[in-house]
C-alpha cells in the first residue's frame, strides 16, 4: 500500500467557533472572549476555501461536502477512514457534538465507494473512544501504527484496530504544555513516504521516547520538533499526491514559518512543493490545523 494518496475529502463549515465540548481535552483551543460566531465563520470559510482550491490547483482531487449548523467541528473530519479493497470504518467519538458529525448523507457517500463497512460507534456507550487517523498515526508501507492514548484514544480500540487491520501499533502516553495529554496523536506526528516529523519530547516515558523514534529512523528520516513548533502545529501535516503522481506535504504558513533551517533543509529533500495554507482562524479556534482538515480516500 502506498503511504498518501490523490484524493481527499473536505468538510465545508456551516459553523464554527470554540467547540466548548472539547475545551477539557484540547489543550490548543483558544479561551476566552472571541468575536461573534458569524464573524468567526467568514474567516473560517476564507481559510478553508482557499486551503481547498490551492490543493485542487495542485492536482490533488479533493470532494467537498456541506457541513452541519450543530457542529462547530464538523471541518476536522475525525470520525471515519477509508482503505484499500473499498473498506470503510466508522468511529466512536468523545463529545456529543462530534459524534453527531457522521451525516448520513457523507456515510450514504463513502459506503458507494467503501461498502466493507466497520462500524464501532457503539462503543461510545461503553465509554471507549478512537478518533481516526487522528488517533493512530499509520505507516502504511510498513504497516505500523503509533497511537498516543487519551480522552479520546481508548487501548482498548487501539487493539481492536491493530489486530482488524493487521497493523502493529505502538501505544505511548503524552503530555501537553498544560499538563494533559496531546489530544491526537496527529498533532504530535506524521509520517509522509521518505520523512517523518515528530515532538518526542511530548512522550512521557523516556524509554519509549526513544523506541518510537528508534523504529520511525529505521524506514524514516526523521525531523525533531521541539514543544513550542507543536503549539505552531508544525507536527499537524500530511503527504499527498498531486499532478503527475507528485509528492507534495502540507502544513499551515504559521507551521511553516516556525520551522528551522535545518527542519526546512530535510523537507527539501524530499518535497519540492510545501503547500502552506494561512489558517490562522481555525487553528485559534479550532485547535486543530491542515492535516486535521484532511480525510484520504484510499
Amino acid at each position: 500500500m502506498k503511504q498518501s494518496t490523490r484524493h481527499l475529502l473536505m468538510v465545508e463549515p456551516a459553523v464554527f467557533y470554540a467547540n466548548p465540548e472539547t475545551m477539557a481535552t484540547n489543550a490548543y483551543q483558544v479561551e476566552g472572549e472571541a468575536p461573534p460566531h458569524d464573524v468567526i465563520l467568514r474567516a473560517a470559510l476564507g481559510e478553508f476555501r482557499a486551503f481547498r482550491d490551492v490543493l485542487v490547483e495542485r492536482g490533488v482531487m479533493v470532494t467537498s461536502v456541506p457541513g452541519l449548523a450543530e457542529c462547530p467541528d464538523m471541518v476536522f473530519p475525525n470520525w471515519a477512514s477509508t482503505h484499500a479493497g473499498g473498506r470503510l470504518i466508522l468511529y466512536p467519538m468523545l463529545n456529543e457534538n462530534r459524534q453527531r458529525e457522521r451525516a448520513p448523507y457523507i456515510i450514504d457517500m463513502l459506503k458507494a465507494y467503501y461498502p466493507d463497512v466497520t462500524d464501532w460507534t457503539g462503543e461510545e456507550a461503553e465509554g471507549l473512544c478512537l478518533e481516526s487517523t487522528a488517533s493512530i498515526v499509520s505507516d502504511h508501507v510498513n504497516r505500523r501504527g503509533y497511537a498516543g492514548l487519551s480522552a479520546r484514544t481508548s487501548a482498548v480500540m487501539v487493539e481492536r484496530w491493530a489486530a482488524h487491520t493487521g497493523y502493529d501499533v505502538m501505544m505511548f502516553e503524552t503530555r501537553s504544555h498544560k499538563g494533559i495529554p496531546v489530544y491526537h496523536t496527529d498533532f504530535l506526528m506524521y509520517i509522509g513516504t521518505g520523512v517523518a516529523g515528530i515532538c518526542a519530547e511530548c512522550i512521557t516515558d523516556e524509554a519509549m521516547r526513544e523506541a518510537v523514534v528508534a523504529r520511525l529512523s529505521r524506514t524514516h528520516e526523521v525531523v525533531m520538533f521541539t514543544a513550542a513548533q507543536l503549539r505552531a502545529n508544525c507536527c499537524n501535516a500530511l503527504e499527498v499526491v498531486g499532478t503527475d503522481g507528485e509528492r507534495m506535504l502540507t502544513m499551515s504558513k504559521a507551521a511553516f514559518e516556525a520551522l528551522g533551517d535545518d527542519q526546512l533543509s530535510v523537507l527539501r529533500r524530499h518535497y519540492n512543493t510545501i503547500i502552506t495554507p494561512d489558517l490562522t482562524t481555525l487553528e485559534k479556534y479550532g485547535g486543530g490545523s491542515a492535516r486535521c482538515m484532511l480525510m484520504e480516500m484510499f
